[in-house]
C-alpha cells in the first residue's frame, strides 16, 4: 500500500482522485527488454491512463553514448520536456506497461535533473486496469511548458567512482539483477558481456522488493529486505543492474524507505561486462 508520497509512490486511488488537476502530467515511462518482442509506444497508443503522455526512455538518453539509454545532456531532457509539455510547478505521476520495472528509471532522471515533485505509480497500468479504472487510446494535447532543471551529480555514479568504490568499501554496491546473472552462472543478455558481478556488490533482485500486484512492499518489509541482503544501510548506497532500469527500482525503494544517501550507476553491467580491466567476481558473494 503506498504511502501517497507525491515524490516518490502514489496508489491508483490517489491518482483517479486527482486526475482532473490541472498541474498534474501523467507519463508512460514503458520499456521492453528486446527478448520480451513489445512495442512500448505502439501499445501506449492502444490503451493509456487519460492524458497520459509517452517518455521514451530510449529517446531522452545520451545518444553519443555506446551504452544502452544514458542519462540524457540537461538541454535534451529540457527539450522533451518542454515538447511533452512537462515544466516547473506541476506535479508529474510515471506508470509503466509491466507494473513496476521501467517506471522508476523515470523517475530517477528527473530527480537527476533536480525535479522532487515526481511519483511513481505504484502497481502501473496493472493494477489500474485489473480495477477497472479507465484508459483511452487519444493523444494528449500538448503545449510547451518552460522547464528549469539542476543536475544533482550525486544521484549519478560513473564507472571511475564505483571502481572507486568497490575497492575503498565506503559504499554498498546493491545489484538488482536476477540472482543466476550475479553469481555469474547464466550468460548476459547482452553479447560480449563477461558474466559475475562487481567485487564486493550485494545481491538484492528488484522483483524481491515487490509484492505480487507489482506495488512495492512497505518500508518495514524492504528494510529486513535489504539487511537480509547484508546490506549495511548505515552506508550511502550505489546501485546497479544490467542497464540502469532495474537499479531504479531499488533506488525508489532506498528512497520510500527513507534512506536518501543513495546513486544510480548509470552504465552498471552493460559498462563494467565490457571492460575486460574490471575485475569481475563470481558465486554469491
Amino acid at each position: 500500500m503506498a504511502m501517497e508520497d507525491p515524490k516518490t509512490l502514489v496508489s491508483t486511488d490517489w491518482l483517479e482522485a486527482h486526475l482532473k488537476d490541472p498541474d498534474l502530467r501523467i507519463l508512460d515511462a514503458s520499456w521492453f527488454l528486446p527478448a520480451m518482442n513489445r512495442d512500448a509506444k505502439a501499445d501506449y497508443a492502444k490503451a493509456h491512463i487519460p492524458a497520459a503522455r509517452f517518455f521514451s526512455i530510449d529517446d531522452i538518453s545520451d545518444n553519443r553514448s555506446d551504452l544502452p539509454h544514458m542519462a540524457p545532456p540537461a538541454e535534451k531532457f529540457i527539450s522533451r520536456m518542454r515538447a511533452l509539455g512537462v515544466g516547473d510547478g506541476h506535479q508529474v505521476v510515471i506508470y509503466d506497461q509491466m507494473g513496476m520495472f521501467s517506471a522508476p528509471r523515470a523517475w530517477w532522471t528527473f530527480r537527476l535533473f533536480g525535479k522532487t515533485d515526481v511519483a511513481v505509480l505504484d502497481g502501473g497500468l496493472p493494477k489500474w486496469i485489473a480495477e477497472g479504472r479507465e484508459t483511452e487510446d487519444m493523444p494528449p494535447i500538448l503545449r510547451d511548458r518552460h522547464i528549469t532543471v539542476q543536475r544533482q551529480a550525486h544521484r549519478v555514479k560513473d564507472v571511475t567512482q564505483v571502481a572507486h568504490a568497490a575497492k575503498l568499501r565506503d559504499h554498498e554496491i546493491i545489484d538488482a539483477r536476477p540472482a543466476p546473472r550475479f553469481a555469474g552462472i547464466e550468460p548476459e543478455p547482452r553479447p560480449g558481456m563477461r558474466a559475475g558481478h562487481i567485487p564486493g556488490s550485494k545481491n538484492l533482485p528488484f522483483g524481491q522488493v515487490l509484492n505480487d500486484d507489482q506495488t512495492m512492499k512497505s518500508p518495514q518489509e524492504l528494510r529486513a529486505l535489504f539487511e537480509a541482503a547484508g546490506i549495511d544501510l548505515g552506508k550511502p548506497a550505489i546501485t546497479t543492474c544490467g542497464s540502469g532500469v532495474t537499479a531504479a527500482v531499488l533506488a525508489l525503494a532506498l528512497s520510500h524507505m527513507g534512506h536518501d544517501d543513495w546513486s544510480l550507476y548509470d552504465g552498471s553491467w552493460a559498462e563494467w561486462g565490457m571492460y575486460t580491466d574490471l575485475r569481475v567476481a563470481t558465486g554469491e558473494n
